[in-house]
């Protein structure tokens, strides 16, 4: 029985084309730059989000960390999301390793900050306060698709303020499948873009940070620093010039397939299910079934992190197939307990 695995869609292995294009990859030592597979994901991913330059890093987390660091120094402050995977799911590395201090704002439940909240946030010129540096964003956030006409809205402000705008954009091509936009008309408004490969792409590691020759320069020390120079890293690159050519229009799959998945769990009275507008799918799960749920669902080899608020994530290596077993195994277990 095959393994379905609904944790989220970095657990995706890479396919039989995309292995053979790294067996076949062109290297160098990405310390030194003279990597060319690496140098041409770099030229790549900058071109199609519209920014100057890019560098290649390990992961989504380093490469949002960089980001911060490059645009904030020591005490200084950004301005974040509380649900933002920069704030909440990056071990803290921005205050721990940058010395940075977050101002956490509450998400609307469309996954925005509310600008009004943004404005009263920002530090006044006193000696008693951090210095307010930029704001980040996240698209897409929980599955959300942030509307263009707010980060408009944002970057204006921003602009006024004299603070730069970073964009997480770890699920940046499935806002741009759900959007109908260009990947670099949704950065345009954004000082700074990271770009994961590994997620829904599915790539096997690695991000792509994209900004100003300036900053990326600056971010090129910050990695070394961090320790993310990869030498020979083409071979991993290869990868993610794959995904860019090949996994991007197919995300328009997953999304499908996870409102098919939510529409089937919708007809299990037991449950709550929200409608997903990309590839993630949240389930309200009566807190008393949880852990009999996991076990029900491990015991058929269906992998998911079941509580109360339960996310499950579609991707490459999920059939539609697969997602209905899924839905009939929710449906019996509910079906013996109610």
């Amino acid at each position: 029985m095959k393994t379905i695995d609904l944790r989220s869609d970095t657990v995706t292995r890479p396919t039989q084309a995309m292995r053979d294009v790294m067996a076949r990859a062109e290297v160098g030592d990405d310390v030194f730059g003279d990597d060319p597979t690496v140098n041409a994901l770099q030229e790549k991913t900058a071109a199609l989000v519209g920014m100057e330059a890019a560098i290649f890093l390990p992961s989504g987390t380093q490469s949002n960390l960089c980001a911060l660091m490059a645009h904030c120094g020591r005490g200084d402050e950004y301005i974040v999301g509380q649900n933002a995977h920069t704030y909440k799911y990056e071990g803290g590395g921005a205050a721990v390793l940058g010395s940075i201090q977050p101002q956490p704002i509450e998400n609307a439940s469309d996954g925005t900050i509310p600008l009004e909240k943004i404005r009263a946030a920002v530090k006044p010129d006193d000696a008693h306060f951090a210095v307010t540096r930029l704001i980040a964003l996240e698209n897409t956030i929980g599955g959300m698709v942030i509307p263009q006409a707010y980060v408009a809205e944002v970057a204006q402000f921003a602009r006024a303020s004299n603070l730069a705008l970073h964009l997480d954009g770890a699920r940046l091509f499935n806002a741009v499948v759900k959007s109908g936009k260009t990947a670099e008309e949704l950065c345009a408004p954004f000082d700074s873009v990271s770009v994961c490969l590994s997620k829904g792409l599915g790539a096997p590691a690695g991000s792509v940070l994209c900004g100003t020759k300036v900053l990326i320069g600056r971010a090129h020390r910050i990695r070394k620093m961090l320790g993310g120079g990869m030498r020979q890293a083409g071979i991993i690159a290869a990868a993610g010039i794959h995904a860019l050519d090949h996994h991007v229009a197919r995300l328009a799959e997953d999304h499908a397939n996870a409102k098919a998945l939510a529409d089937g769990l919708n007809e299990v009275a037991s449950l709550k299910v929200t409608m997903p507008q990309t590839n993630i799918v949240l389930v309200d799960v009566p807190s008393a079934e949880v852990r009999a749920l996991q076990t029900h669902l491990a015991a058929a080899r269906v992998i998911a992190i079941v509580g109360p608020r339960t996310r499950l994530v579609t991707h490459l290596d999920v059939t539609r197939e697969d997602l209905m077993r899924v839905v009939e195994l929710f449906r019996q277990f509910f079906a013996k307990r109610g």
